[in-house]
């Protein structure tokens, strides 16, 4: 019998057999974007139209099974924040600059982010510059959780049907939430946990209670799938401090989620055998992703499931540059037909790429993919 979308997806990130192997290659953000023929800045700084629907539509257009993320479902309310003030300017090159600022009781805090026509936007000027005198400001974004309201979330549920699966997202603290907030990225997050030990584990303190209240709300709301996202988690870090900030959240919240019965699957680009062991040994985790392959990782389809088969499920890898953006879709197919080869066997697989396909991978390569997991990838 031919299962739906969303019922194969479950199946397979609960580590059991469906009737074939799912396909979700992640195009998350720049094909979506593409499809809809506006600028770029259209749909992230206007929400016209939301990333949500412009997702949800290119995963009718290709046909695949759908990883519908959401973001912006839920938004929860605190005792206080600081106010936010923003202000747009067009700059030479097809860009718009947004400088926003936040005001709190220790002085302001700024940023700047650049959007791009045919790219998502970037953070031009962050933050932090010196943690000792900001990090007091920081401190006030972080005031307890009394709330939340969820506007979208029954809007976004109808929209994704059985078309695949609605996920909620939060993140965990560590250098790939830090590295956001600095002005010299991850190496001045490096050095400040090296060198002002007590301002950052009160910080990872804060992001932890923020995100177990988040989850706590989240697995409430009962979503097919509960997303830890951390990308870059050990390429950013170390083992180390992987250990020390990241992994006591993850242990926390994936504990959460399995007590009421709410799949977890976690999002890390990068090297990740490392990373796997901790998770293997220390979490309730049941899905990860993209494990990516060298050069872009340190993942061997067929070992890892060798390894972790028994203890979750995996979604990856299909190399975004060499195979999908400048591969042929016989190339595609061979790619594909040796993930399905090295890690479908039983089940507990899902096809898809290595992080983030490019905004000009060719629509026949992504259709080739879909095609290949739903002829070669039967069970």
């Amino acid at each position: 019998m031919e299962l739906s979308s969303k019922e194969r997806i479950l199946l397979a990130v609960k580590n059991q057999q469906p009737d074939r192997v799912p396909v979700m290659p992640d195009f998350s953000n720049m094909i979506p974007c593409k499809r809809t023929g506006k600028p770029f800045w259209d749909i992230y700084l206007h929400n016209d139209p939301s990333l949500f629907y412009a997702y949800a539509d290119t995963v009718d257009y290709f046909g695949i099974d759908g990883w519908h993320q959401s973001y912006d479902a839920v938004s929860f309310i605190r005792e206080s924040i600081p106010s936010r003030s923003s202000s747009t300017k067009n700059i030479p090159g097809d860009r718009i600059l947004e400088t926003v600022t936040y005001s709190t009781s220790k002085g302001d805090l700024s940023e700047e982010i650049t959007y791009l026509r045919k790219d998502p936007p970037t953070k031009t000027k962050k933050m932090i510059n010196d943690i000792t005198v900001d990090f007091p400001k920081i401190r006030e974004f972080y005031a307890p959780i009394t709330g939340y309201e969820a506007v979208h979330i029954d809007d976004y549920r109808r929209r994704v049907g059985e078309s695949g699966i609605f996920t909620l997202c939060i993140g965990y603290p560590g250098i790939q939430y830090w590295h956001d907030y600095f002005s010299d990225g991850a190496i001045g997050a490096v050095y400040a946990v090296y060198e002002y030990p007590e301002i950052m584990e009160e910080w990872t303190y804060l992001i932890e209670r923020d995100y177990i209240k988040m989850a706590e709300i989240m697995i409430s709301l009962k979503p097919d799938v509960l997303m830890l996202s951390g990308s870059g988690t050990m390429t950013l870090s170390s083992p180390e401090l992987v250990q020390k900030h990241a992994m006591p959240t993850i242990t926390k919240v994936t504990k959460m989620a399995k007590e009421a019965g709410i799949p977890t699957m976690l999002h890390s680009c990068g090297k990740t055998m490392v990373f796997a062991e901790m998770l293997a040994t220390q979490s309730d985790l049941d899905c990860i992703n993209p494990l990516e392959g060298p050069t872009m990782g340190d993942v061997d389809l067929k070992e890892f499931k060798q390894l972790y088969g028994s203890k979750f499920s995996m979604m990856g890898n299909l190399h975004t540059t060499t195979v999908m953006l400048l591969g042929s879709p016989d190339d595609v197919e061979v790619a594909a037909r040796k993930a399905i080869d090295d890690a479908g066997e039983g089940g507990g697989f899902i096809l898809s790429t290595g992080d983030q396909c490019g905004l000009n991978t060719p629509d026949e390569n992504l259709f080739r993919l879909v095609e290949v997991a739903k002829t070669y990838g039967k069970y």
